[in-house]
């Protein structure tokens, strides 16, 4: 199988439980709640995205034959001291695209994988890391892993159904839209109503990172 992906760079991680931590970011093309067009956006299942997944045409993104060329692109963007490497794959979807032998390919290379994905496809084994945050109105067939991020506000948002489901860590990102403030003041209000929740924030905009 090959693989078509939007940009791949290293950064750091700037929201979650991992915030801060170096990694190499993968961003598949392609998604199943929205085509990333504007023009689609109002009737999209998901119409908040905040991030450009459409073609292959960002920094070192592009088509790759196999797994094993997706990975060594993936360890040359590390470099040569593996230890503590981490890769984030994530989209769009990246569900539609992630499977056994890009697993086994990213571990071989000597990384630990976590996947940030809206929920609605379920997980293949071997990952190291599930971030699941869903999208209002849509059925969330993975309802376990470690991170739970729900960014809010989203109406029709069943909270108390999903602090049932098998997450070790459950997060609330206020919403980046027209009124940011509105959507802080609203998740802060949230977690200070139900405790089991925690403050999660983009700080790479704030830095200025990717």
């Amino acid at each position: 199988m090959s693989y078509a992906v939007k940009e791949m760079f290293l950064t750091l991680q700037g929201e979650g439980r991992h915030a801060g931590r170096r990694a190499v970011f993968v961003r598949f093309s392609g998604c199943n709640l929205w085509s990333g067009r504007e023009q689609d956006r109002a009737g999209a299942l998901c119409r908040f995205c905040d991030t450009d997944f459409v073609g292959m045409d960002g920094d070192g993104g592009g088509r790759f034959a196999d797994a094993g060329a997706l990975a060594g692109a993936a360890a040359a963007l590390w470099g040569g001291d593996r230890a503590g490497a981490y890769v984030v794959l994530t989209g769009g979807e990246p569900l539609l695209q992630v499977d056994p032998p890009l697993i086994a390919a990213l571990h071989g290379a000597g990384f630990t994988i976590a996947v940030e994905t809206n929920g609605t496809i379920a997980a293949p084994d071997g990952l190291d890391w599930i971030c699941v945050s869903p999208k209002a109105g849509n059925a969330v067939v993975q309802r376990s892993g470690d991170e739970l991020k729900l960014v809010w506000p989203q109406p029709g948002s069943d909270i108390e159904a999903m602090e049932g489901w098998d997450f070790r860590h459950f997060l609330i990102q206020p919403m980046d839209c027209a009124d940011a403030d509105a959507a802080r003041d609203a998740a802060i209000a949230l977690v200070m109503a139900r405790p089991k929740w925690r403050l999660s924030v983009q700080a790479h905009k704030l830095l200025g990172l990717r």
